[in-house]
């Protein structure tokens, strides 16, 4: 009798323990170690963790980079690189998945990568 009574008691805990995504939250900050901040998202209504970063840069010496990282319930994910501005939007649904504010800089670094061994093969071709 009494292990039933402790079963009801553990799933009424459980029933009224929903899950809570939890996400790193800043507005328009201008570096992403101002956007470290954890909140609890409201539990099911938001499923993702979204980062919009919006940079501007100018001819000359200016430039410009808004981070806002946010709970979302939903998100488009977006990457738009014009000449003198270029902004992107990232989606996750982990526990503080949105650490980085940089994004396009993650996803830029493996075509980098790819484009520096293409061009050590081809120099390495054209010495033969």
């Amino acid at each position: 009798m009494e292990s039933a009574q402790v079963l009801a008691l553990v799933m009424t805990l459980c029933i009224g323990t929903a899950y809570s995504l939890s996400c790193y939250t800043c507005t328009n900050e201008g570096s992403n170690s101002n956007c470290m901040t954890a909140v609890n998202c409201t539990a099911g209504t938001d499923s993702y963790c979204k980062t919009s970063v919006l940079s501007v840069k100018s001819p000359g010496s200016y430039s410009k980079t808004s981070i806002t990282k946010e709970c979302a319930s939903a998100c488009t994910a977006l990457n738009v690189d014009l000449s003198l501005a270029s902004t992107s939007v990232s989606c996750c649904n982990t526990n503080l998945c949105n650490t980085s504010g940089a994004s396009s800089v993650k996803s830029s670094s493996g075509i980098l990568a790819l484009s520096v061994g293409l061009f050590l093969a081809l120099l390495g071709k054209s010495s033969l």
